[in-house]
């Protein structure tokens, strides 16, 4: 993909407390699928897309991230930010420390729970500047989702989704896989301030979600759906959503970071 961005953003900050025992004594993102740790399949995946540079947003025992991941992952140049305050802030928080990794030009932006196949990543280079990855919101699914246009943008978020609580008759919701790509004007000249302006007013336990809401329904954003139907890929919150990920995703082969002078 060679217009792919050169830098991600991979916020992996959280607690993961749906996930204990599991998450005691490991952060959520090296949890295992199969074998292999959520956070190396999305480092995986980057690399083979051609990103270069890739900030890892950590706090809930950030040192294992660390030592895990080391300094480079294939190719991957990789930087740490660290959130001290991980368990009284949210995730746009996280996204606020990144900044500078933001106005650096055009941004994949990850977060670090969501195990997905190589081929989400090139979906969401259509010809849209601004593109989140989404898939329809199936019965075993809740959580964060949205509702599209009929041209194919992401129209509004709807927050804490069950397929109990959407009748019928409305529209289809999407999940969204919480893989986007973003311009790096976009990024200079909407999210960024926008950041600014929730973390400055004070509201640092706020979402993503809730910031790109608010930017599509009061800014103007146009997000595209970029739809990953058909594709591989599961949110890992509990224990059940583990093993549909590994059932999922039962013939991958194991993938685990060698050793090397950068990860000592």
């Amino acid at each position: 993909m060679s217009n792919t961005p050169k830098k991600a953003v991979i916020l992996a900050a959280g607690v993961g407390a749906r996930l204990r025992p599991l998450t005691d004594l490991r952060p959520k993102p090296l949890v295992e699928v199969n074998g292999t740790p959520i956070l190396f399949n999305a480092l995986r995946n980057l690399d083979i897309a051609g990103v270069k540079d890739v900030t890892i947003v950590v706090g809930y025992r950030k040192d294992a991230i660390q030592y895990a991941c080391g300094q480079r992952f294939g190719t991957l140049q990789i930087n740490y930010l660290e959130t001290p305050a991980f368990e009284r802030t949210g995730s746009a928080y996280s996204l606020w420390l990144a900044r500078d990794s933001l106005l650096s030009g055009d941004c994949y932006l990850l977060e670090a729970d969501v195990f997905f196949e190589e081929n989400v990543l090139r979906c969401l280079m259509g010809e849209a500047p601004d593109a989140a990855a989404v898939a329809p919101f199936t019965e075993m699914m809740e959580g964060s989702a949205v509702l599209l246009s009929d041209s194919g943008l992401i129209s509004a978020f709807r927050m804490k989704q069950t397929s109990a609580s959407r009748p019928a008759d409305r529209p289809p919701l999407f999940k969204t896989l919480n893989v986007m790509r973003f311009a790096g004007s976009t990024l200079r000249t909407m999210i960024v301030p926008a950041l600014n302006e929730i973390i400055g007013s004070g509201a640092t336990r706020a979402y993503t979600e809730e910031l790109f809401a608010y930017l599509i329904e009061r800014r103007g954003l146009q997000l595209a759906a970029a739809r990953c139907d058909g594709l591989k890929w599961y949110e890992i919150d509990t224990p059940v959503d583990l093993q549909i990920a590994e059932t999922i995703f039962a013939s991958r082969p194991v993938l685990r970071q060698r050793p090397s002078l950068d990860n000592e």
